[in-house]
């Protein structure tokens, strides 16, 4: 395992990925913290009520306390801030841990049916059983990875082939998605709650679930920092990865389990988010290469700007109008990811 960081040589696409060393990537850091602090004091400062820079600095600094900007600040927009952050740190992690697991840096973590698990289960629950809609984010995580382990086990052969992964992904994700429609067409006069956790949406979210998800965010985060050496080796290909003594296998289904285990925990709080887990990974990987040693900080802190940006955007660009921040996203994202696909020119792996 010693040598792999000596053999690793990661391929230019399109002359536009490059390898940085600590001290370039630390300065991409800087940058995006700078970017992200702004990002925050612009997100407490706006919205339906503006406030002033100093007042807002005044109340986080404890300065001003019991007053109506101490209750907005502190309990209305900082607990969305901060859960904006955390979630946009784990959806960009998971991608681009998924993406290490399917060569491939343009894959998603719902190929791996966390998406479409969740997305059936709170269906199921918030039109079948609506007296249980409180729980609707302990069967959103259970069904999200009980949708990956159902995929993981047909796609196994031998071993997880990525290709046999997606194609069965594609599979279970459209018999998911219809099941979904079918409750959907049945229960049409009641679909306020699913359509809000279907288009992800942080409105109303408090620093409750903040203290729910910190957890699982700082477990699996945590986690995906373990599996940067099994991310560098995936890249090689399985047959240099087995002449090297790497379990190929093993590695796969462990980044794959914190892959999902991020995206569940995200999904299970404020719904589908897409986009984030694709592109942000792609866009580390142009700021500071593929080495996933300085590759996944960078997706963890960009991830956290783009879902703060976004939902920052959602819910002020139309005055007394908030706009679900999975939305935003699709609009952001899927624009960038035709022009990235249209710029590398296909999927092939990395």
């Amino acid at each position: 395992m010693s040598s792999i960081a000596q053999r690793l040589r990661f391929r230019k696409t399109g002359g536009e990925e490059k390898n940085v060393g600590l001290l370039q990537a630390s300065a991409v850091w800087v940058v995006l913290l700078i970017i992200l602090g702004v990002m925050v004091i612009t997100a407490i400062s706006i919205g339906s009520v503006r406030y002033p820079f100093m007042d807002v600095m005044r109340t986080l600094l404890g300065m001003e306390r019991g007053n109506t900007i101490h209750v907005i600040v502190f309990d209305l927009r900082l607990p969305r801030v901060v859960l904006a952050m955390l979630l946009g740190s784990a959806l960009a992690t998971a991608g681009g841990l998924l993406q290490a697991v399917m060569r491939n840096p343009l894959a998603d973590p719902g190929i791996i049916g966390v998406s479409a698990g969740a997305a059936t289960a709170a269906t199921s629950i918030l039109l079948m059983f609506p007296a249980l809609a409180l729980s609707v984010p302990v069967f959103a995580f259970g069904g999200a990875i009980l949708a990956t382990l159902l995929i993981f086990s047909m796609a196994w052969k031998g071993g997880v082939d990525p290709v046999r992964l997606i194609l069965t992904g594609v599979a279970v994700n459209g018999v998911l998605g219809s099941f979904t429609g079918l409750l959907q067409l049945i229960h049409s006069n009641d679909l306020s709650a699913v359509l809000a956790f279907m288009n992800g949406n942080l409105t109303g979210r408090s620093w409750v679930h903040v203290q729910t998800v910190v957890i699982y965010c700082v477990i699996g985060l945590g986690a995906s920092l373990f599996c940067i050496k099994s991310a560098n080796a995936l890249q090689l290909g399985d047959e240099m990865c087995k002449n090297l003594g790497v379990r190929v296998n093993l590695n796969r289904i462990i980044l794959s389990a914190v892959s999902a285990f991020l995206t569940a925990a995200t999904v299970s709080v404020v719904g589908l988010i897409g986009f984030v887990g694709l592109v942000v990974p792609r866009v580390a990987r142009m700021l500071v290469g593929s080495d996933y040693k300085v590759m996944l900080p960078t997706s963890m802190l960009l991830g956290a700007v783009v879902l703060l940006f976004a939902d920052t955007l959602g819910r002020t660009i139309i005055p007394g109008m908030e706009i679900p921040v999975g939305i935003v996203m699709g609009v952001i994202g899927g624009p960038l990811f035709l022009y990235m696909l249209r710029k590398r020119g296909n999927f092939s792996g990395t």
